[in-house]
């Protein structure tokens, strides 16, 4: 190791870690870098060896440093580089916790059972064209009977990202500029990079997009807007009618918004409380809704569908004749009887229920602490923290793992704030504990500096 200051903020094995990890971050300790021993360590900040050894396993936990054993503890290299960059801030280093709420999945204890729809398929995989519709006529109009608007063109992809990455493709060409909802979901900032475009973040509050936003965002000319009209990842927000209505209208008399495409994700409104609303109820032409099935039926479907004008529909569906042709109709089938079999409807419905007491049993607690959290819809809800790195270390020590909020941030909205994203759909039990947890990471720390003179002894 190189000589150099370093910087360690307090004394507990908490504020240790933290400021570890903050060097970790930072890239001031490199990935496969040797940590000095817990005896060293502790010589050099006065503490007791066994402090530091807790700073030590709360790193570990959070996927931040490894144990080799006799040869020691180093910092550990990064995984997943298979993932776009803010995906791999979000995927983090998954390591063994007691309560993993980073992922943003749904409970699979409340997931609909696939016996009854299974049972409801044909036992043979056939398809009799290479050709066909790429959407089973029994799924259109089911979809149909459900979608918020009247659209002239409705087709089914292998999920919500690939609704909006194929829509985008579409529309986007290098160099163009696309308005995305900041905080938001970070592979919307990764997609819209490797389109070449750049990304124009727009503000929400809790009813979602703002106009005052909007238009300053217009101004920049993007060529499309993405946003989330329920369940807003990470925030929870869901936009109201009004609200919709009044962004409608910013679009349709900005001297900039008659040629923008709008593309909207709802990946959760079948677990969504909030009414279904669409820019495409006052602005049909140029709208794209995506419904995803995932967070309500199951992740491993693969299915979303997505409904707008036949110009931009056509050409999705007409690149995808190129590549994997179709959804497979077996998977739009099992949709269908999911979608339709009361029981399945009733544990979706139940589903809901639950998320919802959920998300309010969290919010309930977090403010006998203190914390003050965002009326969520959906899975998700948005954590403000005194110290992104520390509440992440503070949590990996009580085995309870969160997602980092900076990933959700667009490059050059510095100054937002630090937050992180918490799945509180997935807290099944004991919400006054994971709140409690959660506000001793999020609120402030007592401050406490001890500088060291050479890296590590």
């Amino acid at each position: 190791m190189h000589a150099g200051s370093v910087q360690i903020d307090g004394s507990s094995p908490s504020d240790i870690a933290a400021s570890v990890a903050r060097l970790i971050t930072s890239g001031e300790v490199a990935p496969g870098e040797r940590l000095p021993t817990v005896r060293a360590l502790a010589a050099q900040l006065g503490v007791s060896p066994a402090t530091v050894s807790q700073a030590w396993q709360a790193l570990a936990r959070a996927g931040l440093i490894e144990s080799r054993g006799r040869a020691g503890s180093f910092v550990r290299r990064r995984d997943g580089t298979w993932l776009p960059p803010r995906t791999q801030g979000l995927a983090g280093h998954l390591g063994p916790s007691r309560l993993d709420l980073s992922r943003g999945t749904p409970d699979p204890l409340l997931l609909p059972r696939l016996e009854r729809a299974l049972a409801r398929v044909s036992a043979s995989a056939e398809t009799p064209s290479y050709h066909d519709l790429p959407v089973v006529p029994e799924l259109e109009r089911v979809l149909r009977e459900g979608w918020p608007y009247e659209a002239e063109g409705i087709t089914v992809v292998d999920g919500a990202l690939d609704a909006v990455s194929r829509t985008l493709e579409a529309s986007v060409r290098f160099g163009d500029r696309v308005a995305v909802e900041v905080p938001g979901f970070p592979p919307f900032f990764d997609l819209i990079e490797a389109l070449g475009a750049a990304p124009v973040p727009v503000a929400l509050d809790a009813e979602g997009m703002t106009p005052e936003s909007l238009r300053a965002a217009l101004a920049r000319k993007p060529r499309a807007i993405v946003l989330q009209p329920r369940a807003q990842n990470p925030t929870g927000a869901s936009m109201t009618a009004e609200r919709a209505e009044e962004l409608a209208t910013v679009l349709r008399t900005h001297p900039n918004g008659a040629d923008v495409l709008v593309v909207e994700d709802d990946h959760s409104g079948q677990i969504s409380t909030s009414a279904d609303v669409s820019l495409g109820r006052w602005l049909p032409d140029r709208v794209v809704h995506v419904r995803s099935f995932s967070k309500s039926h199951g992740p491993d479907l693969r299915i979303a569908a997505l409904g707008g004008p036949a110009a931009v529909l056509d050409q999705v569906v007409a690149r995808r004749m190129l590549g994997p042709g179709w959804t497979s109709r077996m998977l739009q089938r099992i949709l269908v009887a999911l979608l339709t079999d009361g029981e399945s409807m009733d544990e979706v419905a139940e589903a809901t229920r639950q998320y919802y007491a959920r998300q309010r049993a969290l919010a309930n607690a977090l403010a006998e602490h203190g914390v003050e959290a965002p009326r969520s819809d959906g899975i998700n809800t948005w954590i403000p923290v005194h110290d992104e790195r520390f509440a992440l270390v503070q949590l990996a020590a009580a085995g309870i793992r969160v997602a980092p909020g900076s990933p959700f941030l667009a490059p050059d909205t510095a100054g937002a704030g630090e937050f992180v994203r918490v799945t509180a759909g997935m807290i099944r039990a004991d919400a006054s504990g994971v709140a409690s947890a959660i506000a001793a990471a999020a609120l402030p720390h007592p401050p406490g500096v001890y500088s060291l003179e050479h890296r590590w002894a």
